[in-house]
């Protein structure tokens, strides 16, 4: 609900870029759309702006380790990485690649040294693996296995449009049932109070309000350009895509539900980046409350110490550049 006008509530949410009509949880939100995102990691949170990216983790001992790198994005190199649906799927190969060098840079943090005074860290090939098996799980899990099960009664079914109905409510309920099913394990919680922290930390941001504990942890934990909310698009989007084939071979179906994947993460990118720059707009808060609501399960109320951990990372990131000019230069894609 928003505050009532004159009240020091209203007042207060005025005094920056924070907008009146809030998030569904009732926090604070930006009005508009900065070119910054991020990922929570192990006990810590990776930012990203336009040419630098930093992850800030805290060590077993309490300090915390900060690390950046610069970044070169892929639209910048070529004018055909710019073109929509195309740029999307640039940066999702983009967003994937810093997010794992981020995750093993967290995880070779939380290692203790050794009797020698050193640390043996995770190698190369075990994150290789790991990326290996994490892209398999999900290629398997989300558009092998509903097909595949549609499949078997496809003769029964026989319209090709109650077919890929059947298909996308199958790959829609079991990406709900994955989230719902690792929001509770309590090895996670974690990680998505991080990841609340992360979201917060942008908002915060993105309003112009002061980076500081205090001011970030009033700002919601939900953001229209959550990775979580995109993935959701992804399953829905995806009826849409698949169903001009209609009832090819099996084969063929399996094919084309793995070759169409970047196609419905390109298309699926222009909808959570069109969505973040429309959130004011009441039509489009109601079609992205889906994705919303299924933030709740992947984010968690963050303390100030993890508030303090994001904003070290996205504090990192600002030091080395503006996203907002160096964006004018370039159209570059990037998921909170």
């Amino acid at each position: 609900m928003s505050p009532e006008l004159g009240s020091p509530r209203a007042q207060t949410v005025s005094s920056n870029g924070a907008d009146p009509l809030r998030m569904p949880d009732g926090a604070l939100v930006a009005k508009r759309d900065a070119p910054v995102g991020g990922q929570a990691v192990l006990e810590g949170v990776m930012m990203r702006g336009v040419s630098v990216w930093a992850v800030a983790v805290r060590r077993p001992d309490g300090e915390v380790e900060l690390s950046s790198e610069p970044l070169v994005p892929w639209a910048k190199r070529h004018r055909l990485w710019r073109l929509p649906v195309l740029r999307g799927v640039v940066a999702l190969g983009e967003s994937l690649k810093i997010g794992f060098r981020a995750l093993a840079i967290s995880a070779n943090a939380q290692l203790e040294e050794g009797e020698d005074g050193e640390k043996e860290e995770i190698g190369g090939w075990v994150w290789g693996v790991t990326i290996a098996f994490s892209l398999a799980l999900a290629i398997g899990l989300f558009f092998v296995v509903p097909v595949g099960l549609t499949s078997l009664f496809k003769d029964q079914i026989g319209s090709p449009v109650l077919f890929w109905l059947i298909e996308g409510v199958l790959r829609t309920g079991i990406f709900i049932g994955y989230i719902a099913a690792i929001s509770r394990l309590r090895d996670l919680r974690r990680v998505f109070e991080y990841h609340g922290a992360e979201h917060k930390t942008i908002s915060c941001y993105e309003a112009e309000d002061e980076l500081v504990p205090a001011r970030a942890k009033l700002y919601s934990r939900l953001h229209p350009r959550c990775g979580t909310s995109f993935l959701l698009i992804v399953m829905v989007l995806a009826i849409f895509v698949f169903a001009p084939i209609g009832l090819p071979a099996w084969y063929w179906l399996l094919a084309s539900r793995i070759l169409g994947i970047p196609l419905i993460a390109g298309l699926s990118y222009e909808v959570i980046k069109w969505a973040g720059k429309n959130r004011r707009k009441r039509w489009v808060r109601a079609i992205m409350w889906p994705g919303l609501m299924l933030q709740n399960l992947t984010t968690r109320e963050p303390d100030e110490g993890q508030l303090a951990v994001a904003i070290a990372a996205l504090g990192a990131v600002l030091a080395e550049e503006s996203p907002e000019q160096a964006v004018g230069q370039q159209h570059i894609e990037i998921v909170a």
